[in-house]
């Protein structure tokens, strides 16, 4: 419960911190352009806002927990007084502010309402005179204002739409080298891993083995396992040279293994093997219940020789609500004793990094070189996105398709702010990107329009871009319900 928490608390403050952001792109460029944003809110707030504030007469007015202010319209009357219909829709006017009262906020719209909501994921910008997600109609209806979007030249809208993108992007390059300046570049490179790599079982179907070492890739030296996972599964590598037991060892790799491992749901196709010392023992765990301490080093199972960690915990989770014998060393001196193993097939335990026995490479940057390195990080992370976005048309890339649950198990069970930072900058730019796409409802399909009037002089009428608007909406809505219902789907049955 306590790594769901941690997870949870991660993931909400990511996307806070990185849809806050987004939508500030587009205000700040819809200021610029003197277009007018009546509301800018961190969370969704169906119903009421746990904090609204907007600024009047030079003053600040702050409500909690308030009811949320009503849409701007009534229904308009005909000469005789009775209301007007648009089929069976009673056509919408707005009400003229000289109506409204003094502490009406809707009499102050040239204001920016401010405020958060109580559903803890999102946020939104509401600029005036914009078909978006709100589909106020009757805003629309009426003639355009100096101060709308809609009144603004092409060449002014384009920056509006695409501020949310950019910020995203340009957030990404500062985290990557804010990241690289405060605790530089570290990883195990492949011909340092001298007890060799563990394989998923897939990767083992087709010929790989535990304790391999890659040499390379196509013919192709890689240096780290990051990169020969990227080399395998998004590049269609066709063989890969190992090391085995002294004897060089070829491996084809059949086209069809990527949408095996997508099938399989496997996602640590290759791993460094290391030997289980314990680093740290769980409070209430079996471990500590066993008397285990940190530096032990477990040298066999249920007298089973092994001390590798990835075997190690393949034997644990075999033995799940099991009583276990472990052999040990500590202090020089080779000890046993029994475990019960819960539920999980875990010990309990944090182990020491495989940084303490294999030797790795780390890369110290100053202010003035993390900057570069960290806009090539942020542009190699762009790309080997994209690479990776065509599984998605496929079958098996269309199952493994994930929601918010896929996205806060990329978070470490454990809070660590240099892991957070770096997937924070991760999903900043699969937000960026997945924002530009051309789907209407996203900012890449507002920017398809632009782009469509830039090159024939016409602007798509409103009635279309609400049409445009809906279909987007519903599309992205479904997806949203499918992703999130493959997390559900895998949590309970698989």
């Amino acid at each position: 419960m306590e790594t769901f928490l941690i997870r949870a608390l991660q993931l909400i403050l990511s996307l806070s911190i990185l849809v806050v952001l987004h939508e500030f792109g587009h205000f700040a460029f819809s200021r610029l352009f003197k277009v007018r944003v009546e509301k800018f809110y961190m969370f969704f707030n169906p119903k009421f806002s746990l904090v609204r504030a907007k600024k009047i007469n030079g003053k600040w007015n702050v409500k909690f927990f308030a009811a949320n202010v009503p849409a701007n319209e009534r229904m308009k009357l005909d000469s005789n007084g009775q209301p007007m219909m648009d089929g069976k829709n009673p056509v919408m006017e707005p009400v003229p502010l000289s109506e409204m009262s003094q502490g009406d906020w809707r009499r102050y719209p040239e204001s920016t309402e401010w405020g958060i909501g109580w559903v803890p994921l999102g946020g939104y910008c509401k600029i005036s005179g914009m078909i978006d997600e709100s589909m106020d109609k009757t805003q629309m209806a009426q003639p355009a204002k100096l101060w709308e979007y809609r009144s603004r030249s092409v060449w002014q809208r384009l920056p509006i739409i695409i501020g949310g993108v950019l910020v995203n992007f340009i957030l990404a390059l500062v985290i990557y080298s804010a990241v690289l300046f405060t605790w530089g570049k570290e990883y195990i490179p492949l011909e340092n891993a001298k007890y060799g790599l563990s394989f998923s079982k897939t990767m083992t179907d087709i010929g790989f083995q535990n304790g391999d070492k890659i040499l390379t890739i196509d013919g192709e030296k890689v240096d780290t396992r990051a990169d020969a996972v990227e080399k395998i599964l998004i590049d269609d590598a066709k063989t890969v040279t190992v090391e085995r037991k002294n004897q060089i060892v070829r491996i084809n790799i059949p086209e069809s293994l990527t949408q095996k491992i997508l099938a399989a749901g496997e996602s640590n196709l290759i791993d460094i093997r290391y030997p289980f010392v314990v680093g740290e023992v769980s409070h209430g765990s079996p471990a500590e219940k066993a008397k285990l301490i940190a530096g032990d080093s477990i040298i066999a199972v249920n007298g089973k020789e092994m001390n590798i960690f990835q075997d190690i915990s393949a034997e644990l989770s075999a033995s799940k609500n099991s009583l276990i014998t472990v052999t040990y060393v500590r202090n020089g001196i080779t000890e046993n004793t029994e475990v019960q193993i819960n539920e999980d097939g875990k010990l309990g335990v944090y182990m020491k990094p495989p940084s303490s026995y294999i030797q790795s490479e780390k890369q110290e940057y100053g202010f003035f070189q993390s900057i570069p390195a960290g806009i090539n990080m942020g542009v190699e992370t762009l790309s080997s996105y994209i690479k990776q976005f065509k599984l998605v048309f496929t079958k098996e890339g269309a199952k493994s398709l994930g929601g918010f649950g896929s996205i806060g198990q990329l978070f470490p069970g454990t809070w660590d702010w240099q892991s957070f930072w770096l997937m924070t900058a991760f999903l900043s730019v699969i937000l960026a990107f997945m924002n530009f796409l051309p789907i209407p409802g996203l900012d890449g399909g507002y920017v398809l329009f632009l782009v469509y009037e830039m090159i024939t002089g016409r602007k798509p009428s409103d009635k279309f871009l609400e049409y445009a608007q809906t279909v987007g909406m519903v599309l992205l809505l479904l997806l949203l319900i499918y992703a999130n219902g493959n997390d559900i789907f895998k949590a309970f049955f698989k």
